[in-house]
């Protein structure tokens, strides 16, 4: 009986683990802007109007990157998912947009010359966990419609992800 019990709390875990790993895969392709052609949405978080894809999650800018060259590559790509380009328009939003072609080839949209990211521990629409983060060898900012830092964002911190 004890054997059985064993196996079957092992078989619940397995499952628990694939669930998490499936919805980790489609909320990440989400948060990532999905295919070519995301939309770009204004959304207000906090008292800041931020950009998010058409799923309703925060975009970030990276310190580190220039308008030309994304410098978030391997371990930091998984956690900050890099906004597939091209990008459109949505309502209210009035900056420019572009692309990048990232060092593995890639499009990266980008807003105003800040190449666009998503953060993985984002994990509903309207989350900006990433908000000031100093991580991956820079600090990480929500990108306004304006384009700049919300001077209500967060003071720059070391939250120890260690990536």
């Amino acid at each position: 009986m004890r054997k059985l019990l064993t196996a079957a709390g092992l078989a619940a875990a397995v499952l628990a683990v694939a669930a998490c790993a499936s919805s980790s895969s489609s909320s990440s392709s989400a948060a990532a802007g999905g295919s070519s052609g995301t939309t770009l949405m204004v959304k207000t978080i906090g008292s800041a109007q931020v950009l998010t894809n058409s799923a309703g999650f925060t975009l970030y800018s990276f310190g580190p990157d220039t308008s030309t060259t994304s410098n978030c590559t391997g371990s930091c790509a998984t956690f900050w998912p890099p906004v597939k380009g091209p990008a459109t328009a949505g309502s209210g939003v009035t900056g420019t947009l572009s692309v990048i072609t990232r060092s593995d080839g890639t499009m990266q949209a980008t807003y105003d010359g800040h190449p666009l990211y998503t953060y993985a521990a984002d994990t509903a629409p309207g989350d900006n966990k990433g908000n000031g983060l100093n991580a991956s060898g820079g600090v990480w900012h929500e990108v306004t419609v304006s384009g700049t830092a919300p001077a209500s964002s967060a003071s720059p911190s070391s939250h120890g992800y260690g990536y």
